[in-house]
């Protein structure tokens, strides 16, 4: 048989396989850009678009794809035996790291007086989805500054350099550094998020420190510079800063117990920690530790909601790139009606999710440079997406993964990845009972809460009459206090779609408003994916959906 013959006969002829997602920009969304440019970010966009091409080349997919698959390794001690308390990480990991904290979405921020700053890094948070586990101590750092602003002189002393634009990794005097890296260590085994419950105690000492001892459940990121962690004094819950390394050099008692094996999210550490007499600066007053905290939780909380909306745009991005590329029953499946549905209804998803994160980006913004209005919008429109937005993230993933067939249900093609990852940000700073719960307390505490953020849904009423409705019928809601907890969810997903729909109707192109107004607060829906009315514009949708 000639090489020709065999060739042409060859079981292993690739054909009608997809071709690798590379090359394009994360940063192309169109509603991110819309999003950018509507609060007040449109100078950052160069550089948004700059770190989109980077997360879109072969380079940096694998980088995240790397530190995915290996997985940091715990060294409780030396090969003499020395206590070291180190986690290893691979390479990639760094590089991730080092990029992220180059262009910005770690605490920079914090030191940039162009309004828009925030909803800049919001964007670029958005944009690098190479890797979610990094995210976490960039996430962590960015939150911490309010909170250490509880005490202006540490807050003096170690802000510039977690504001700065460098990647120092290494556990050295703090001091000694060109950046820093922050996490939080908040849990306890017996309490979870009932933070009262914590038994770890701080003692005060003569020179001003505290000595701190107890077990913490979940610590992420512990080769980070320095912890926010929760301990009880003599007057209640209190909030302390802890250094990996005191200074002059020595080494903080912090033990590492183990690294916990989770679903996802492997490229970060999350270990047990236990405080052995470990040395700790007062955060705030004492008693007074959850208060201190809650700035940076919620910071961490408008993560989830970016983290959550990068994920949806991801999956949703390799869905369609496959659907142009792969033809089933006689055409590509970007043309099957079926199939057109599905994407035009994850679009739908995704865009009523990532208006919303940026709507609630210009808050943040808005309010760190003292907008109270805009600061209480955030605080209830904040907790309300955080619940509704993340628990949508794993349903959604898991419809663009099914998109790719069983290509999907494997590794190498990346989807699984997201997938897994998903769950976590509905679980993380407290699952959706708690992120339910803290929305109705933020109502009973703040009621001018409830206000700005009525006085934003009505800024789309008139212009749908689907919308209306959903706003009459959740405004009925608060007609009667009664079971208020037992109605937790069912009122904080209203007031969640009631807030994507305000945003979509005065945003959003007439189809995809339209779409969701229909589907999502019109009820003209299935109970999955790829059920939207086919009188709707599905293919103006779809473009919206595709690879930039």
């Amino acid at each position: 048989m000639t090489t020709g013959s065999h060739e042409a006969h060859s079981t292993h002829v690739v054909s009608n396989q997809v071709p690798p997602l590379v090359g394009h920009n994360t940063a192309g969304d169109p509603v991110l850009r819309e999003g950018v440019e509507r609060e007040g970010a449109a100078w950052a966009l160069p550089e948004i678009d700059e770190l989109g091409r980077l997360a879109g080349t072969a380079e940096a997919q694998d980088w995240g794809r790397l530190a995915e698959r290996v997985p940091p390794r715990l060294h409780t001690h030396d090969r003499y035996g020395h206590r070291v308390d180190e986690v290893e990480y691979v390479p990639a990991y760094h590089q991730l790291m080092a990029t992220a904290v180059e262009h910005g979405l770690h605490a920079a921020p914090w030191a940039d007086d162009r309004a828009g700053a925030h909803v800049a890094r919001a964007a670029k948070f958005f944009a690098w989805n190479v890797d979610a586990g990094h995210g976490c101590p960039i996430s962590m750092t960015y939150a911490v500054v309010p909170a250490l602003r509880a005490n202006p002189e540490i807050a003096a002393r170690f802000e510039p350099l977690l504001t700065n634009r460098e990647y120092d990794f290494g556990l050295r005097d703090p001091q000694t550094k060109r950046g820093l890296i922050a996490g939080m260590s908040m849990t306890e085994k017996q309490g979870g998020s009932d933070v009262r419950a914590n038994t770890t105690t701080a003692t005060p000492q003569t020179d001003g420190t505290y000595v701190l001892r107890g077990h913490k459940w979940f610590t992420s990121a512990p080769m980070s510079d320095m912890f926010l962690t929760l301990a009880q004094t003599s007057n209640g819950v209190s909030c302390f800063l802890v250094p990996r390394v005191l200074p002059g050099g020595e080494r903080n008692a912090m033990r590492f117990m183990r690294l916990k094996d989770k679903l996802g999210n492997k490229s970060n550490a999350s270990s047990e920690i236990e405080y052995d007499a470990a040395t700790g600066w007062l955060v705030g007053e004492e008693g007074r530790g959850v208060r201190t905290i809650v700035e940076m939780v919620n910071m961490t909380r408008l993560d989830c909601v970016i983290g959550s909306s990068a994920g949806m745009r991801t999956a949703l991005t390799m869905a369609a790139h496959h659907a142009q590329h792969r033809s089933a029953f006689g055409k590509l499946l970007v043309d099957q009606p079926a199939m057109r549905n599905v994407l035009a209804d994850l679009q739908v998803e995704s865009e009523a999710a990532t208006t919303a994160m940026l709507r609630l980006a210009g808050a943040n913004d808005r309010a760190i440079r003292g907008d109270e209005g805009e600061a209480a919008l955030r605080r209830i429109a904040l907790a309300v997406t955080k619940y509704y937005v993340c628990k949508r993230a794993p349903f959604m993933v898991n419809e663009a993964l099914e998109c790719l067939g069983g290509n999907g249900y494997i590794e190498d093609f990346d989807v699984a990845r997201i997938y897994r990852e998903m769950p976590l940000l509905s679980i993380w700073e407290g699952s959706g009972n708690v992120a339910a719960l803290d929305a109705l307390r933020a109502l009973a505490k703040e009621p001018h809460s409830l206000d700005a953020f009525m006085a934003e849904a009505e800024l789309a009423a008139g212009a749908d009459a689907r919308y209306d409705a959903a706003l009459d019928r959740l405004k009925k809601e608060f007609t009667s206090f009664d079971d208020l907890e037992l109605r937790a969810r069912r009122i904080v997903e209203q007031m969640a779609l009631v807030f994507q729909g305000s945003q979509l109707v005065r945003h959003a192109p007439a189809p995809v408003a339209d779409a969701f107004c229909a589907s999502r607060l019109g009820r003209d829906w299935g109970g999955a994916f790829g059920t939207l009315s086919p009188r709707g514009d599905l293919g103006a949708i779809i473009e919206r959906a595709l690879p930039a």
